[in-house]
């Protein structure tokens, strides 16, 4: 079942959390509302549930238009932050009481209660109440309750925020594959990237009342649209530069050390202008001296993270940098070292706004530059 909202505004008395708000979701698609506190993620959800009503705009599930429809009514599974738990059920009844509501079989129940339970790990508390169970077994119960319906339309809250590292990693994995077999249509909020990243078809960047971005996780990660989102992305955090680009016979470039740095042909328009260069850290790698666009820069600490090796380094001017790269490759022999940065990953955002610049069309040979 699709998604449709339309121009949607609401406010909670003088504070206005959405405003213009409009966003498709197709059938079948999970797309992840991802952003800070407070950019209205869990509203927008209430809002698609029926637990609120916007100020202005529509709301359409299916093509159906939703004003007026009761939450019950809706079709939707929710899971949210706060559980909502039925304190005298125990999880079982709790997880079946959606296939209670519409009198499925007995049979029915316990299979179902059984497959997702075994799911979330959580079938040795079946029949513990919610004050026996911790808070990420209340969260997976209330998972669990979401989930076992399979209704068309899914709308979870960080639902594995109170899980612990092991078995968040592990749901990771298998909630795509489940979501998927479902065929439901999800709204997922998380603030964890990598969750985002990891669960979804599209990710919907939310910030000032509405939202900033929206597309796959490469096109978020790849080319994000300002430099306040492409901070929330990405372990170790992006490498943010002051640079004004010059241009060269070769095309434009960017100093850093005093080396020449060259940056895509692309960014020609931004000859001369106050940018900001921005690089993850996997975008850079150590070289020798004499390799072309060499940078000199020192090595201030390495830091081994399992599975790369993350180096803190220093320019001339004394700007950091950090560089990632995978754990069995080697690193500089000294303090004193050299980098490139991949001209590929190299960004350019505007210093003023923090959006970033794009990049011009290539040229076709015979055609006017």
């Amino acid at each position: 079942m699709s998604i449709e909202l339309s121009n949607i505004r609401k406010s909670f008395k003088d504070n206005v959390v959405l405003e213009d708000l409009s966003l498709e979701v197709a059938t079948g698609e999970t797309l992840v509302l991802f952003g800070p506190s407070g950019a209205g993620k869990t509203v927008l959800l209430r809002l698609i549930a029926g637990v609120v009503d916007p100020d202005e705009g529509s709301i359409r599930l299916g093509g159906q238009d939703m004003a007026g429809v009761e939450p019950e009514d809706r079709g939707i599974g929710m899971a949210f932050q706060n559980f909502a738990l039925f304190p005298h059920m125990d999880a079982h009844a709790n997880i079946a009481s959606p296939l209670e509501a519409r009198r499925s079989s007995a049979q029915e129940i316990d299979g179902r209660v059984e497959d997702v339970s075994q799911l979330l790990k959580i079938d040795h508390v079946l029949h513990h109440k919610p004050k026996e169970l911790s808070n990420g077994q209340k969260q997976r119960t209330a998972l669990g309750r979401a989930l076992v319906a399979q209704p068309s339309i899914l709308l979870l809250d960080d639902p594995l925020r109170n899980v612990d590292a092991k078995l968040r990693f592990e749901m990771r994995l298998e909630l795509p594959r489940l979501l998927s077999s479902q065929n439901a249509t999800v709204i997922y909020v998380t603030q964890d990237y990598k969750e985002a990243m990891a669960l979804c078809d599209r990710i919907a960047v939310m910030s000032d009342r509405g939202i900033a971005q929206i597309g796959t996780p490469e096109e978020i990660y790849l080319t994000p649209k300002t430099i306040a989102i492409a901070r929330l992305f990405g372990d170790p955090s992006i490498n943010l530069l002051d640079v004004t680009p010059e241009a060269g016979e070769e095309g434009p470039y960017v100093r850093l050390s005093g080396a020449k740095v060259p940056i895509r042909n692309g960014y020609g328009q931004a000859i001369g202008k106050d940018c900001v260069l921005g690089v993850r850290p996997e975008s850079i790698r150590f070289v020798d001296a004499a390799a072309a666009g060499a940078v000199p820069v020192t090595i201030e600490a390495e830091t081994p993270l399992n599975e790369k090796t993350v180096t803190l380094a220093v320019t001339a001017r004394n700007r950091e940098i950090l560089i990632s790269r995978p754990a069995t490759t080697p690193g500089p022999d000294s303090n004193d070292a050299h980098i490139v940065l991949e001209p590929d990953g190299v960004l350019l955002f505007d210093r003023e706004t923090g959006a970033r610049v794009e990049t011009e069309p290539a040229t076709a040979a015979g055609e006017a530059a």
